[in-house]
């Protein structure tokens, strides 16, 4: 019999548009169709000076209702596929934003300084 209901547990969330149960891993409502998750997504192009094998840098801001869900995904992507990714947190998000804009002008608001990590072996 389907009536909506599943075996209620403490790690099982409520959709909050008809407040159904609903397992994390869903991207939709099974019962309503709502959205789970909001996401905005944007795709970067690579220096078209400098070689390298990425095609991109798709950058995802998840912006779920949980605070636990939210954060910023970076992926480099070559041709149709990720090949490296890393999520951070709100406060790491904060960081690099402030660490990209820092040279048009902001200047360094924090004691931070400049490290220098050697460069990888290449092929």
């Amino acid at each position: 019999m389907l009536d909506g209901s599943i075996e209620r547990s403490a790690q099982v969330p409520d959709c909050p548009s008809c407040a159904q149960p609903v397992e994390s891993r869903h991207r939709y409502c099974p019962w309503c169709a709502a959205p789970l998750r909001s996401k905005l997504v944007e795709f970067f192009a690579p220096h078209p000076l400098i070689d390298g094998r990425a095609r991109a840098l798709r950058v995802s801001r998840y912006l779920g209702g949980d605070p636990s869900q939210r954060h910023t995904r970076l992926s480099i992507w070559d041709a149709d596929r990720a090949v490296s990714a890393i999520s951070l947190d709100p406060d790491e998000t904060r960081r690099l934003s402030r660490f990209l804009t820092e040279g048009e002008g902001g200047g360094r608001t924090d004691d931070a300084t400049t490290e220098t990590m050697p460069a990888a072996a290449g092929p």
